[in-house]
């Protein structure tokens, strides 16, 4: 097994969940999922399989779109409705043109501040487990990407915004810092996946449809992984060379820092740095 599936995770269903529903049809084969989706999310989840763990992190780069609801007037610890959210005392009502007035300062590079209840480790420890123990960390602020934003749809107090957005971004904290731009609170009440860079939300597989026999038909290439990158085609002679970690002469390659080796059937062989003189390194072998 070596490629990639492009699953929709239902609310409920945690991230591990869906990657050991994948596993038990897969073993031995490694199994990884590239960006965690919380339970209460739904939508793109990636699922990497076989050799195509080692290309996590290049699907984990990808820009990704999210359809997020959030409910105005409101807050909670989480952000989102997994705790319980408090109403607030006669908070003001935004107007659609003052949200939409308020959205460019969110885009671009920005600062923010992840929920309390977050995965991110604090000396050692998941921010959520020190909050649920009472000592919620205080957390920096971090530099994130978001490329385009835009509201869907608004009848206070649910309003719906469709976003393009980096790595690391948290989608619950922008919505908390939009309305507290607005003067008042909200909390994430729910959160769809549509995209991360190739794999659309439209042909995601439903976790319970998989089988043995119906997996392999619906695993995609392991090329999916880095369509961004530029590519090689090799010959049968040179995947024999990369296959034993041999350095690639190429004049007619492509500029890039990394380069994606492919065979003629558009199979990834490898995974190239240039070295200087048309010479390719294999950093990573696929074959």
């Amino acid at each position: 097994m070596f490629g990639l599936l492009n699953l929709y995770k239902p609310s409920g269903l945690t991230s591990r969940d869906a990657v050991n529903q994948v596993q038990r049809l897969v073993r031995p084969s490694k199994v990884g999922h590239a960006g965690t989706l919380d339970p209460i999310a739904t939508g793109v989840l990636v699922i990497c399989i076989g050799h195509a763990t080692k290309l996590i992190e290049h699907v984990q780069r990808m820009p990704k779109r999210y359809r997020a609801t959030f409910m105005l007037g409101r807050h909670s610890p989480s952000d989102d409705i997994e705790l319980e959210a408090q109403l607030l005392n006669n908070p003001p009502v935004p107007t659609l043109t003052q949200i939409e007035a308020a959205l460019p300062q969110f885009v671009g590079e920005i600062k923010q501040i992840p929920p309390v209840y977050s995965a991110i480790k604090v000396n050692g420890k998941k921010a959520y487990d020190l909050a649920r123990a009472g000592e919620a960390p205080e957390l920096s602020p971090r530099s994130v990407s978001i490329f385009e934003i835009a509201v869907e749809q608004y009848e206070y107090p649910e309003l719906v915004l469709d976003m393009r957005c980096g790595s690391g971004t948290y989608v619950r904290s922008l919505g908390r810092d939009l309305a507290k731009s607005l003067g008042t609170a909200a909390v994430m009440s729910a959160l769809e996946r549509t995209e991360i860079g190739p794999f659309h939300v439209d042909q995601g597989i439903d976790p319970t449809s998989l089988s043995q026999e119906t997996l392999p038909k619906t695993l995609l290439p392991a090329s999916c992984a880095v369509a961004d990158l530029p590519s090689l085609i090799v010959s049968e002679d040179e995947v024999e060379e990369l296959r034993h970690g041999r350095f690639l002469t190429r004049p007619d390659a492509p500029t890039g820092k990394e380069l994606a080796a492919l065979d003629t059937a558009g199979g990834l062989v490898a995974l190239l740095k240039p070295r200087g003189g048309d010479r390719f390194q294999p950093v990573r072998v696929f074959v």
